[in-house]
């Protein structure tokens, strides 16, 4: 790895100064990739904070514009963006945050025939995923594509005062993938829907920021190993508490009936 320049330095002096990231773990920042699957309220502020943070390159694929109601928890976007791509406005933003970041945005939605033919050259470059989506057929795509080309993958959900996030790398033996947590049996449309049962804006900032540092342990390594174990966040009590999740033997993705 090249050596930081003074103004990284002094950009990033919060983290290097920082014993488990340091120096070393700025620079294993500064060479990273990350894919976002959502550019939602999940994705904004893990957009914000991984380019913040130095994260060398970004990829972003969402195929949504800015409406109204989105400003409520997307704090990406302004009254001026409505209409917009929403892919095109997190790109002109994150440039805004750093200059030096390289950023691919993908406008369109990710589907299995999309990566059909060239799946393992797309997720080569990835160190980590965050998913962000809003339905179980793009949650359980990306966990199988994250399984199948070893890309440890944070999947973080919402919903009115709770949320919950989890890191996952179901190739290995003793972890589970997201399959392994959800099952098959779920409606593969059916998530809860913000515009029904609502959500509280700052809860969504909260999971997306957690995301992001998640996606930073993956890439630097810092504190224990979280892979396996779901995070539940609830907002009217608060508390947050950690469930240990197993490995299903019997996963079509990851169990022994997959191999």
């Amino acid at each position: 790895m090249t050596e930081l320049t003074d103004a990284q330095l002094d950009r990033y002096a919060r983290h290097i100064v920082l014993k488990d990231i340091g120096g070393a773990g700025q620079k294993k920042l500064l060479a990273s990739h990350i894919l976002i699957v959502g550019a939602g309220g999940i994705g904004c502020p893990a957009i914000q904070y991984l380019t913040a943070a130095g994260v060398g390159a970004l990829t972003v694929i969402d195929d949504d514009v800015v409406s109204v109601s989105n400003l409520q928890r997307q704090v990406l976007f302004t009254e001026y963006d409505v209409g917009k791509p929403k892919v095109e406005v997190a790109k002109k933003r994150a440039l805004e945050i750093d200059p030096d970041i390289l950023i691919n945005m993908v406008n369109q939605r990710l589907t299995a025939q999309h990566f059909f033919d060239d799946a393992a050259a797309f997720f080569a470059p990835f160190d980590a995923i965050i998913d962000g989506s809003d339905n179980y057929q793009t949650r359980l795509l990306v966990s199988d594509l994250s399984v199948r080309h070893k890309v440890p993958l944070v999947s973080a959900a919402i919903g009115q005062f709770q949320g919950q996030l989890g890191t996952f790398r179901g190739w290995e033996l003793d972890k589970p993938c997201y399959r392994c947590f959800v099952g098959d049996a779920h409606d593969p449309n059916d998530c809860d829907n913000c515009s029904e049962v609502g959500v509280l804006g700052a809860m969504v900032g909260l999971i997306g920021s957690f995301a992001a540092m998640e996606a930073i342990r993956v890439v630097t390594g810092f504190g224990e190993d979280p892979a396996g174990k779901l995070q539940l966040f609830d907002g009217l009590t608060p508390s947050m508490r950690t469930m240990k999740l197993p490995k299903d033997p019997s996963c079509s993705t990851c169990g022994r009936s997959a191999d």
